[in-house]
């Protein structure tokens, strides 16, 4: 059916960008026209194509569909059947682009275009026969009100369902002794009814939702399996001659299978909340009050209505309730939870401070600068809650074996019961044998698998200050066989020291002036260093006109009609000044010169060698890396013999100096293009599109806002230690998919045929399916346990 869509597009700055546009939007399978406008910024499309494919084709001709990522809970799920089916209701909606369901977290994501309303995603939800639960109320997901009566508690049905199965059950281990212990078929009766209705309800209201969807879950089969034996028992009751004694009825089973079904949920849905607990930990950061400076005087507000510029107060033993720089005050704060850095860290007036850290020793007064979803602990709860939530690329297998899994099973059931019935002529050992194939062959475990390992995955990296965007970095991540990095700011210190000056014309005070002037305005590290020289020997600046930075090379500007360049030797030898490198003691130094011209006179003003201390750390990541078969390598801008300097005291693989900031992309993607599966680790600007070209983007949270938004994991200890630790934790999380993957399979290509060939109880085969589920949860909870000592 044809439609007419209509996207916003940002990015388009010509009508060669709408051209481009159009182009890819024809490409489109469905699309019939296109008109995109360049000053309203918008495309209007006709044609059948879904709003995925279209998204997808403006993103990969470089333009962007503003969108926005809704997250809310997801009630009644049972089984990845019911993921599937949540997914398809919420794609139909008309502006969602995405839409991706965990049933570990029981959330849903999608991703949605401007006009979607929470109405209609609501009404998706609801007409596929589940809850929607908003997430930012009182009623998120997994929340217990301890005012609720005891029947609307988890454990009620549990309880009460174990207690009425008890006395039916227990008679089968007076059979072990010879003794005959089994109840009258009345009181069988009695106790199993309320089991199989009213404990079991759960089951027949969504079991009844998926088949009106046209859809199967682990509910349908149960209650199927469940009233099949059920009504087995009735029937051999009624139809049973009381001359010869008690019949034989299987109330137990279809009782005991509801409550281990039970059993085995509520068990999951314990363990299911262990792997969030990472996530909870850094909810419990968040503090509620906060000490303001208003009319003169300090007030406890509400931390919501914190604004921006104004001054907070933290005493000891509160925690800090926003990002901010101190104004006043020292002390040391704990920041282990958000940072993963056990040690407490001093803090002292003019030094930034993290919202969620712990206040130990001293009062601070602190200057808000990012409050509310801005902060940094905000931003690292929804980077988490994102990752827990998505799926990895193998999930898609799962989908796919989900979808058809549960009509090959009724098919396998209905082929037992008709086979065995009528081979051998015995419908009452069919009739259980098609039980055992419906119970044993629950979805849950294949469901559970490989959420559960992502969320204790990505839980436990984040407690060691390891940010993981999505699951897809976590598989990329087990592939890497080469790590570079950037070498200022990331293996080193990234905070140079001038430690020689070798003048060459002019005075030292002189050319020191002119360097200050120039640096002063310049945010590269080096400047930096220069300007607290000339701080520290209060040398004033003179007044630079047209001052300019040039990537990857330095600065320059004028003083008159002369005219100053400050850069790499690089840069200096283009210009055509023959440089006397013999002067430059200091080994391993990062160099800059200092150049003028005025008219065509170019001369050569001054030597700067800078000292950049390696990070305390640097070697020990390298090493580790280099023992688990990673190859190390380094691109920097630097000049060659400080690369060569670092290179050789690290024992690097291999280094490239020299390397202009647009560059770097293209030198890892000749790593690529050598078969190497590569991760880039930078901190800076420059380091960006690097970042974005390699396979996985590693960025140090330190680092600017660019390098860590083009990257996959952010680091948040600067720290190259934490490489290895993002990749064996990567690669623990995805063998743990595998692992869970292989026994959900296992358990049901054992189990079915066993249950189809009679050789499983139904009893047996409920108990194996609830074990499944909770083995999957349990071998994913694992990850939790792992510590670096373990690498």
């Amino acid at each position: 059916m044809n439609t007419t869509i209509q996207l916003t597009i940002d990015g388009m700055s010509c009508a060669s960008c709408v051209g481009r546009v159009e182009k890819a939007l024809h490409k489109v399978s469905g699309v019939t026209e296109v008109t995109v406008n360049l000053a309203t910024e918008t495309a209007i499309i006709q044609g059948s194509a879904s709003y995925h494919d279209l998204v997808t084709a403006v993103t990969e001709a470089g333009y962007q569909v503003p969108l926005t990522l809704k997250q809310f809970g997801i009630g009644k799920m049972s089984c990845a059947s019911c993921v599937t089916r949540v997914e398809q209701a919420l794609a139909k909606v008309t502006g969602v682009v995405s839409a991706s369901v965990n049933l570990a977290t029981e959330q849903a994501q999608v991703n949605i275009l401007s006009f979607v309303t929470d109405e209609q995603l609501e009404q998706a939800v609801t007409q596929a026969g589940y809850l929607f639960i908003p997430l930012n109320t009182d009623s998120k997901l997994n929340q217990t009100n301890k005012s609720e009566p005891f029947y609307s508690k988890a454990w009620w049905p549990v309880l009460g369902a174990g207690l009425l199965t008890l006395p039916l059950v227990f008679p089968m281990l007076g059979m072990l002794f010879g003794q005959e212990w089994m109840l009258p078929s009345f009181w069988q009766w009695l106790l199993a009814t309320p089991v199989q209705f009213y404990f079991g309800a759960r089951f027949y209201r969504a079991g009844w939702g998926a088949l009106k969807a046209r859809m199967g879950n682990m509910d349908l089969l149960v209650s199927i399996g469940t009233s099949a034996a059920y009504g087995l028992s009735l029937y051999l009751w009624w139809t049973f001659n009381n001359d010869q004694g008690m019949p034989h009825l299987y109330f137990e089973s279809s009782s005991a299978v509801i409550t281990l079904v039970l059993l085995g949920k509520y068990l999951e849905h314990k363990a299911k909340r262990r792997t969030t607990d990472a996530l909870r930990s850094l909810e419990n950061l968040k503090p509620v009050e906060a000490t303001v400076l208003r009319l003169s005087k300090w007030q406890k507000v509400s931390v919501s209505s914190v604004l921006s510029g104004e001054t907070v107060k933290v005493i000891p033993g509160e925690r800090v309730p926003v990002d901010g720089e101190i104004l006043q005050g020292k002390s040391h704060l704990d920041e282990a939870l958000i940072s993963g850095e056990s040690v407490p860290v001093s803090k002292k007036e003019g030094d930034i401070v993290t919202g969620g850290s712990l206040n130990l020793d001293g009062i601070l007064e602190i200057r808000t600068t990012n409050v509310g979803t801005e902060s940094t602990l905000s931003k690292i709860i929804q980077l988490v809650e994102q990752a827990q939530g998505a799926k990895a690329p193998v999930q898609a297998i799962v989908d796919k074996v989900s979808s058809i899994f549960i009509p090959v099973v009724l098919l396998v059931a209905i082929t037992t019961l008709l086979m065995t019935g009528i081979i051998f002529d015995d419908w009452t050992s069919a009739i259980l044998n098609a039980v055992a194939v419906l119970v044993i062959a629950c979805p849950c475990a294949l469901g559970l698998a490989t959420p559960a390992a992502i969320m204790a995955g990505t839980g436990t990296a984040a407690r060691f200050g390891v940010l993981v965007k999505d699951a897809i970095a976590l598989e990329q991540a087990k592939n890497i066989d080469l790590v570079v990095f950037d070498k200022t700011g990331t293996l080193t210190q990234g905070k140079p020291v001038l430690n020689e000056m070798t003048v060459i014309n002019g005075t030292e005070a002189e050319v020191l002036q002119l360097a200050y002037s120039l640096q002063i305005n310049s945010e590269h590290p080096l400047g930096k260093a220069v300007v607290d020289k000339a701080l520290n020997q209060e040398i004033q600046p003179v007044t630079i006109e047209e001052f300019q930075v040039v990537a990857g090379y330095g600065v320059k500007g004028n003083i008159g009609n002369n005219s100053l360049m400050m850069g790499s030797s690089h840069w200096m030898q283009e210009l055509g000044i023959n440089l006397p490198t013999e002067q430059i003691k200091t080994p391993g130094a990062s160099v800059s010169w200092l150049a003028s011209q005025q008219a065509d006179e170019l001369k050569l003003l001054a030597l700067f060698c800078f000292n950049d201390e390696l990070k305390s750390d640097a070697l020990l990541a390298v090493k580790t890396l280099q023992q688990e078969g990673i190859r190390v390598a380094m691109l920097t801008g630097d000049s060659q013999a400080s690369a060569t300097w670092v290179a050789t005291k690290l024992q690097l693989d291999d280094f490239k100096a020299e390397v202009l900031p647009a560059d770097k992309a293209k030198y890892i993607r000749q790593y690529q293009e050598q078969g190497y599966q590569v991760a880039m680790v930078g901190d800076g600007i420059n380091d960006a599109p690097a970042l974005a070209q390699a396979d996985l983007g590693m960025a140090m949270a330190s680092g600017t806002d660019v390098a860590v938004s083009a990257s996959s994991i952010t680091l948040m200890r600067s720290k190259p230690s934490l490489v290895p630790t993002a990749l064996t934790i990567s690669r623990l999380t995805y063998r743990k998919i595998k692992q869970n993957l292989f026994w959900a399979f296992i358990f049901n290509a054992i189990g079915i045929p066993l249950a189809a060939f009679g050789y499983l109880d139904p009893i047996i085969a409920g108990a194996a399916m609830a074990f499944s589920s909770l083995f999957v949860v349990s071998n994913a909870l694992l990850l939790q346990r792992w510590s670096m000592k373990e690498k």
